[in-house]
C-alpha cells in the first residue's frame, strides 16, 4: 500500500511517501515540499499547491491520502491560510477518488512515538530509524508530511487486527 501524507501550508506543503510491502515493512519513496512564492496572490500560490499534489497523485499512484489537520494557535491569519491549502489538497484527492484520512498532530505524535507531546527532534529520529534512513528528512515539513503517512500505516494495521478496516 502506497499512502501520500501531507502536511499542508501556504507557503511550505510538506508530501512524503510511503510504501508498506507485504510483509509490513515501511519504505520511503519520496517526499519533500511544494514552495509557493511568499506575498504572491493567494488564488494563484492555492493553485500551484492543487496542480502539485494532483501531479504527486497521478505519479504515484497513492491508495489513500493522510493529511495533517489543521493545529489553530492564536494566529488567526495563518490558520484560515493554512486551512484553505488544506481545501485544495482535500479536493485534489477528492477528484482522484482517494480516500483522505485526517490525523491531529498529537495522534500522529502518539502513533510514531507513544507520547502526545512528543518533540519534532524526537519524531523526525524515529522516523529516520523506522524507515531505515541515514539522515532524517528535511525540511520539517516533509518530515512532518512522511509522519502523517507513517501513522496513517500503523492507524490501518490497527483497525484491521480490529476487524474496521
Amino acid at each position: 500500500m502506497i499512502v501520500l501524507g501531507i502536511d499542508p501550508g501556504t507557503a511550505k506543503t510538506g508530501f512524503g511517501l510511503v510504501e508498506e510491502d507485504a510483509a509490513g515493512e515501511a519504505k520511503l519513496i519520496r517526499y519533500g515540499v511544494i514552495l509557493t512564492p511568499a506575498g504572491g496572490p493567494m488564488p494563484e500560490r492555492l493553485r500551484s499547491i492543487y496542480q502539485d499534489v494532483t501531479a504527486l497523485i497521478r505519479a504515484a499512484a497513492p491508495e489513500s491520502v493522510a493529511v495533517e489537520e489543521l493545529f489553530f494557535s492564536r494566529n488567526v491569519t495563518s490558520a484560515l491560510s493554512v486551512g484553505q491549502a488544506r481545501g485544495v489538497v482535500l479536493l485534489a484527492a477528492a477528484q482522484a477518488g482517494l480516500t483522505v484520512y485526517e490525523y491531529k498532530p498529537n495522534e500522529v505524535k502518539q502513533a510514531l512515538v507513544g507520547y502526545g507531546n512528543a518533540d519534532k527532534k524526537q519524531i523526525q529520529e524515529m522516523l529516520r530509524i523506522m524507515l531505515r534512513l541515514e539522515d532524517i528528512p528535511r525540511p520539517d515539513d516533509a518530515a512532518d508530511a512522511v509522519a502523517v503517512a507513517v501513522c496513517h500505516l500503523h492507524s490501518m494495521r490497527l483497525r484491521k487486527l480490529m476487524g474496521e478496516a
